[in-house]
């Protein structure tokens, strides 16, 4: 039996000051890849733990996802003994991870400018609504508000109708993506022989990040691109089809190739080999002809049967999955996409964490645990306080016992 392969990130010491989701997920990221992230929680835990359904111990099962690999401490951040604390853990570390309000750790002396003074090699990731600086900086910018401002809404939905929402918290897990890239592009620059630097995060810049040709094509040809509902402007045809047996079917034919055995394999040759058609330009002209089309071809049949149709004609096409769809596909488990922890003796899936690497890949060690769980660890024997010292932290609620 084979060691285990070293981690990309093993050796990276991160001290996660943020709650909730964007911040927590670029840890959870880091740690993946086997960075030792240490979050600093307050006494009474991130908030996210009573978020949404909640296993039998009161614990959302978000957070078994979000806090994997975490070792969790408690410290009250708001009395100066718990910053003094944290500034000693910030130390020996590498990075800082931080999502909140701005001004907020300049209020408690955690500021970036006040940690790099003595750490040059620090780096330093904030994450916010709005970015640290700007008009809108002190802001609060949560990820509903944020993927207005940031371009997102503003494209999905169905035309005429209020732009729509999808039912996750997107802004953030954007933003905590662009925040674990930020770390590692630093921590790779610091390698060459640079310093640490800050990594500024906003969550409306993630969603803008998404944009594709939105603001090219408003400043070349003054087009303001809005929802267009199951579809994707300017290309033909890319749509979600009702099957017989009422589930759906995405179908992707607009490459010039594809669309003429698309329409070969539904049994219309005249439409495959029409000039109208032949590019997508031409398509576009014609779209509601090409999707009438379409979908009355998939109402005739259940998915499976439409599916396998389109398969067997190398035309993309794909059903829309449910979480209950992807536990029971086989690619999903052929590419190892859940992963098994253990929570006071029951089972329980997690996704696993992307991108997949072929030699070191990420995995799981532990699921988020419980408040405090590593005080002793971390706290106690980390950073050697006494048995006096750490009576009178407990004492005075800076460090929570569970």
């Amino acid at each position: 039996m084979t060691d285990s392969p070293r981690l990309p990130l093993a050796g990276i010491r991160v001290i996660e000051l943020g709650q909730l989701l964007a911040g927590p997920f670029a840890g959870a990221l880091l740690g993946y890849f086997g960075a030792e992230v240490i979050k600093v929680e307050p006494p009474e835990g991130d908030p996210i733990r009573g978020w949404r359904l909640r296993d039998e111990q009161g614990t959302s099962f978000w957070w078994r996802s979000l806090g994997r690999n975490k070792k969790c401490v408690t410290l009250d951040l708001k009395q100066p003994q718990g910053v003094a604390l944290a500034r000693q853990l910030i130390a020996g570390a590498d990075v800082v991870i931080e999502n909140f309000r701005p001004g907020t750790l300049e209020n408690w002396g955690l500021a970036p400018e006040q940690l790099r003074a003595e750490q040059p090699a620090l780096i330093y990731a904030r994450i916010s609504g709005y970015g640290q600086t700007g008009p809108y900086a002190d802001k609060p910018g949560f990820a509903s508000v944020c993927e207005g401002l940031g371009g997102f809404r503003h494209v999905n939905g169905m035309p005429g109708e209020p732009p729509v929402r999808p039912n996750l918290s997107m802004g953030d897990t954007l933003a905590g993506l662009h925040a674990a890239l930020g770390i590692v592009l630093a921590l790779f620059q610091r390698e060459r022989g640079g310093n640490g630097q800050v990594v500024d995060v906003a969550l409306f810049e993630a969603v803008f990040n998404l944009l594709e040709a939105v603001i090219p094509e408003f400043s070349g040809a003054g087009a303001v691109r809005g929802p267009s509902g199951s579809t994707v402007t300017g290309i033909v045809p890319t749509n979600t089809y009702r099957c017989a047996d009422d589930r759906f079917l995405i179908i992707g034919g607009n490459g010039d190739s594809i669309f003429k055995r698309l329409m070969s394999a539904i049994g219309r040759d005249d439409l495959a080999n029409d000039t109208r058609l032949a590019d997508n330009a031409g398509r576009v002209q014609h779209e509601a002809e090409i999707d009438q089309v379409l979908g009355d071809w998939c109402a005739t049949l259940p998915l499976e049967q439409a599916l396998a149709v389109l398969e067997a004609a190398r035309v993309p096409a794909g059903p829309i999955y449910s979480v209950a769809d992807m536990l029971r596909d086989p690619h999903f488990q052929a590419r190892g996409l859940f992963e098994q922890v253990e929570i006071n003796g029951q089972p329980l899936t997690l996704p696993a964490l992307l991108p997949r690497l072929t030699d070191t890949p990420g995995r799981t060690a532990w699921p988020g645990p419980a408040v405090g769980a590593h005080n002793e660890e971390v706290l106690r024997q980390g950073l050697g306080l006494s048995d006096a010292d750490w009576a009178a932290l407990v004492r005075s609620g800076v460090i929570a016992q569970k």
